[in-house]
């Protein structure tokens, strides 16, 4: 992904990762009251940002960086796949319209695909990597438990490879990544490889989709 690994868009040959029909999770979390965080990686932030902010239910999602310590919390440093961090978004979402275990579906679906150890379609190394950055315990258990739950379904062709990163801290990325995929809907990667997860969020989960984008307004 990335502006220095998308200048001449070596993705031209490439296509979005497929979708993938998963089931609903059968342990989740109960609709508590006040909102709540998740923090979850699948490749490139631009798509995963794009995917939550038209989710219904989500306040914001802001693309940044975890796993790793704040002092290499920037995209040059993350760049060099040695940093620790994930490039990740950090969905903050009402309990109330959408459940932890609903976003981990659309995770699972649209979102990216998790049988890419370190990659996500074009783009390769640990900071591409599937992960799920776990608030508390509960939300550990749930995401445990669901890796298990489609595991045992066979919903894909390889083995699932998102690993569960507890105790970890989110910082945000630069302000030129925020809202990229709203702000650059022409931009080849995006087009290439982002806008189709978007329409397959439309498609798979019609009743989750809004059409306009929750964006972030606030930026570093």
């Amino acid at each position: 992904m990335a502006l220095a690994a998308a200048v001449m868009f070596q993705t031209a040959g490439s296509a979005a990762e497929e979708p993938h029909v998963v089931p609903a999770p059968v342990q989740d979390m109960s609709s508590g009251a006040g909102l709540e965080t998740a923090v979850l990686a699948g490749g490139c932030f631009w798509g995963v940002q794009g995917v939550f902010q038209h989710v219904d239910g989500v306040v914001s999602a802001t693309s940044g960086y975890t796993g790793g310590g704040k002092t290499t919390a920037q995209y040059e440093a993350v760049g060099t796949g040695t940093t620790g961090h994930a490039e990740s978004v950090q969905v903050v979402f009402d309990p109330t319209k959408v459940s932890y275990g609903h976003l981990l579906q659309i995770y699972f679906s649209v979102a990216h695909d998790p049988t890419e150890l370190n990659r996500q379609g074009p783009d390769t190394g640990t900071q591409y990597r599937s992960a799920i950055f776990p608030m508390n315990d509960m939300q550990a258990k749930v995401a445990k438990a669901y890796i298990g739950q489609l595991k045992q379904a066979r919903v894909y062709d390889a083995a699932i490879v998102t690993k569960i990163e507890p105790g970890k801290t989110f910082y945000p990325a630069e302000g030129y990544h925020q809202n990229f995929l709203t702000n650059n809907p022409t931009y080849p990667y995006i087009v290439i490889n982002d806008l189709p997860k978007i329409k397959n969020l439309r498609r798979l989960f019609p009743k989750d989709y809004r059409s306009e984008a929750v964006l972030v307004s606030a930026v570093r």
